[in-house]
């Protein structure tokens, strides 16, 4: 499975204009261990073979890495598996990340990984839903898989504040994001028709 892995991130990363060096490959193909040990109890992600969780997961998550300046530190809302923030934080050791998970077994497991992953001394793991967090030192907000996402924009919007978003989605995000009049770009994931990043700078 880890062979599998790494060499679908070799065969796709160029589509995701990613050159990768072996040592955050072989980063990547841990957190994808990780993953795939504990989902069948904890249910992080949907099953699908390595080569679709390397790009819907791994190499997506990596398109936010154009907008993250260095030293950025940011928020992940509804991290889940520590989607999109974990690749990022593997490949990139000048970022930190704090990681919103309102499911306690969730947030455990992903204590867990950072410390396997050493990168514990970069995030900051909160058990909470994302409204209840006050202040925060983080500049930017990422958001992937939030359940009823669209609905829970226009409270994403305001809890946020004026930090600039980057939100993973479809249309009915889009729609939600013109329905609250906010300026916004979008990126077309490579390899897929349907899902985005959307960049709100606010």
């Amino acid at each position: 499975m880890r062979d599998v892995f790494i060499n679908a991130v070799k065969s796709h990363q160029a589509s995701f204009r990613l050159e990768l060096l072996e040592k955050q490959i072989s980063r990547l193909a841990d957190y994808y261990e990780i993953v795939h040990k504990h989902n069948e109890i904890l249910h992080l992600v949907a099953p699908m073979p390595p080569q679709e969780f390397t790009i819907r997961h791994i190499l997506e998550s990596l398109t936010l890495l154009e907008f993250l300046p260095e030293n950025t530190r940011f928020a992940d809302v509804g991290t889940g598996a520590g989607l999109p923030s974990i690749p990022c934080l593997l490949v990139r050791e000048d970022l930190r990340a704090v990681l919103i998970e309102s499911k306690l077994k969730k947030t455990k497991f992903l204590e867990e990984a950072a410390a396997e992953l050493k990168i514990a001394d970069r995030v900051r793991i909160i058990n909470r839903q994302f409204e209840e967090i006050e202040g925060g030192q983080f500049t930017i907000v990422t958001c992937r898989a939030l359940d009823k996402f669209s609905d829970k924009v226009p409270r994403l919007l305001k809890w946020s504040k004026r930090r600039s978003l980057l939100l993973f989605g479809g249309n009915n995000l889009r729609e939600a994001l013109i329905t609250s009049k906010l300026s916004f770009a979008e990126k077309l994931m490579p390899l897929s028709d349907q899902r985005f990043l959307f960049v709100v700078s606010r």
